[in-house]
């Protein structure tokens, strides 16, 4: 028999490192471990983030987006969705359950309160308040089915920014950027164009990057006075003086970054600094609209008050993405209200009020792109974040509803002069060829030439995606496109 000292106990064994990491590989430690090797790898093919271009998964159609979202919830039974029984059982009961988000609904059928027929060569439907649309309803790719799945604002937009119905996830222009970058290196990649007036709804958090690196969150550029907020020195200096300013800031900066070379979050503020520098230039030459001539400003309705203001972010809209910019996110008047879709009373007004300030401009803003050879590679969105219901909330609104709002899509080679799906008899649930919102996210990337299910961020050890598809199911809707 051997004795004790021909085979010593594990604990008289030396500790290697090896063994160390061999006893922790089953514990959290060893978990945590595998998150930041993980990590680690993950990054080894991505060592920057930054808005140089790069090359998309597989041959894309478009270059672009443009999205006009309409904040607030644009009714479909009122522009784009006929729905004859709502006029035909008006002040009668709904004969199901109609899911309300606020308080003083009527069980009472609202009956449609424009008229609405068919237009162009397509037939496809349009409101009165929608003329200038209307008459572009060959280039339109209408969506009827679009659902979504909450009925408060705040929520509803961050969903369908960023494919989470709750703050802290990176926007679509984000994950676009992110995955593309930008051809053009002296404006960001995604601009907001918002009302000089103020903020609609969530304000800032609807263009955030959430964790992503802060490079890719949008950038607000002004469409009344200086294009761009703080860029130039309030007090005024030569253009030597700033030279050397701009040049000791960059050697600093990088003599920094050295020092720390994996602080995404310092490149991304080194980046931010730099192309800085390069927008005071840039952004005056390409956000001079004087440039233009008097009938493309007649054209966006820059003679009309009332279509002035978002007029001049449709063009400006325009000649950004004409420059190489990815992502360009258009903001409604704050008028009726900083929700200016939102039809809780005084519905019929409400929506003439707003439709008279952006139907002409976002017409525009197609008629534009296409006679500049520019559509068939720009994708254009103009959307709420959800629908109306069909019964009345007070005397003559519409509550919120998730269940079922039309999306209108152009460009990109979304299939022009074409309805997609439909909802139920009085307009409240999509029934056919449903769409989600991922979905669409899906189908957009796909035009893009980005894999939604491949376009990812690690984040806290998970691999991110916009669209989640193996928990929302996102899939493309080839039955949109060409």
């Amino acid at each position: 028999m051997s004795s004790e000292t021909d085979h010593p106990r594990p604990i008289d064994r030396p500790l290697t490192r090896r063994a160390v990491l061999t006893a922790c590989s089953m514990s959290l430690s060893g978990l945590a471990m595998r998150g930041l090797l993980h990590a680690e790898a993950e990054t080894e093919s991505r060592i920057s983030f930054n808005m140089q271009p790069r090359s998309a998964h597989f041959q894309p159609i478009a270059k672009s987006v443009i999205q006009l979202f309409q904040n607030g919830g644009p009714s479909q039974m009122d522009l784009f969705d006929p729905k004859p029984e709502l006029t035909k059982q008006a002040g009668k009961p709904h004969p199901g359950d109609v899911e309300t988000f606020q308080l003083g609904n009527k069980n009472v059928i609202f009956p449609t309160q424009f008229k609405i027929k068919p237009h162009g060569e397509c037939g496809m439907n349009f409101g009165s308040p929608l003329p200038h649309m209307a008459k572009l309803a060959d280039q339109w790719c209408m969506i009827r089915s679009m659902h979504t799945v909450n009925n408060n604002h705040p929520f509803a937009i961050s969903m369908f920014q960023s494919g989470k119905p709750f703050f802290g996830y990176p926007a679509m222009g984000s994950w676009i950027t992110y995955g593309l970058g930008s051809e053009n290196q002296d404006l960001p990649g995604y601009i907001v164009l918002r009302d000089p007036a103020g903020y609609n709804t969530s304000g800032k958090a609807v263009w955030s990057s959430g964790w992503m690196p802060a490079v890719y969150q949008g950038t607000e550029f002004n469409s009344r006075g200086n294009a761009v907020h703080h860029l130039n020195p309030t007090a005024k200096r030569s253009a030597t003086t700033q030279a050397q300013s701009l040049d000791l800031l960059s050697r600093l900066n990088r003599k920094h970054h050295a020092l720390h070379p994996r602080e995404f979050e310092l490149e991304a503020r080194i980046e931010n600094f730099e192309m800085a520098a390069r927008m005071q230039l840039a952004s005056a030459d390409v956000l001079d609209l004087s440039s233009e001539t008097e009938e493309t400003k007649r054209l966006y309705g820059l003679d009309n008050p009332l279509t002035a203001g978002y007029g001049t972010r449709c063009l400006m809209a325009r000649r950004l993405i004409e420059s190489g910019v990815r992502y360009v996110q258009v903001f409604p008047p704050l008028q009726p209200s900083f929700q200016p879709w939102d039809s809780h009373g005084n519905l019929k007004n409400g929506i003439q009020t707003i439709s008279d300030r952006v139907d002409k401009p976002s017409a525009a803003l197609i008629t534009d792109l296409k006679r500049r050879g520019l559509l068939d590679e720009a994708i254009v969105m103009w959307t709420g974040e959800f629908g109306r219901i069909p019964i009345t909330e007070g005397a003559d609104g519409r509550d919120h509803n998730r269940n079922a709002f039309t999306t209108l899509m152009a460009g990109g080679g979304f299939k022009p002069g074409y309805t997609h799906g439909a909802t139920d008899e009085f307009g409240y649930k999509s029934v056919e060829d449903r769409v989600s919102v991922p979905d669409l996210h899906a189908t957009i990337f796909q035009q893009l030439g980005i894999d939604h299910t491949r376009l990812s961020f690690l984040h806290k050890g998970r691999n991110e995606r916009l669209t989640d598809p193996e928990v929302t199911g996102a899939q493309v809707v080839k039955e949109l496109l060409v």
